[in-house]
């Protein structure tokens, strides 16, 4: 599937660096180092960051709480033109929620194959039983969010071990 959003590896890098700004903010407060930032006309609408052990909700994942920011600053669920990046690739969750807001592009940094939801376990973006489909570019700093993902865990397992 192609956009009609011209791709720029440069632009990309500095939106998918703001979304590695949000996981690292949520590495410091002890969440998932996920981070995410909704784009659209070259400017950042919605961002946010892995909140589920703060808030005690398991939807508050930095997709979700990036496309509810971006969707109240446009007063409307339609973020048609629009573009997430997400530091890694997103869950069945966030997936969904992606094709539902109708974005047109979805940009990740690592694969999660764990839990991914658009080329690992499952290709909802692209799905063509759903009736919208986005087109998803990966890898895209992928090496940094892996590393950051890397570290909290190794850090979560000597916590643990004390």
């Amino acid at each position: 599937m192609s956009s009609s959003i011209p791709f720029d590896l440069e632009r990309a890098e500095y939106f998918m660096r703001q979304a590695l700004q949000e996981a690292e903010q949520a590495f410091d407060e002890g969440e998932v180092p996920i981070g995410a930032v909704v784009v659209k006309d070259n400017r950042v609408v919605g961002r946010g960051h892995n909140q589920t052990e703060r808030l005690g909700d398991p939807t508050a994942h930095a997709e979700i709480v990036a496309i509810g920011a971006a969707a109240a600053h446009f007063e409307s669920w339609r973020l048609t033109g629009g573009i997430l990046y997400s530091t890694i690739e997103p869950c069945v969750m966030c997936a969904g929620a992606s094709v539902l807001s109708r974005l047109d592009r979805l940009v990740y940094g690592a694969t999660d194959p764990k839990f991914g939801g658009c080329v690992s376990l499952f290709e909802i973006p692209s799905d063509q039983r759903l009736n919208h489909r986005i087109e998803m570019i990966g890898g895209i700093m992928a090496e940094q969010a892996a590393v950051l993902m890397r570290d909290f865990f190794v850090q979560q397992r000597l916590k643990n071990a004390r």
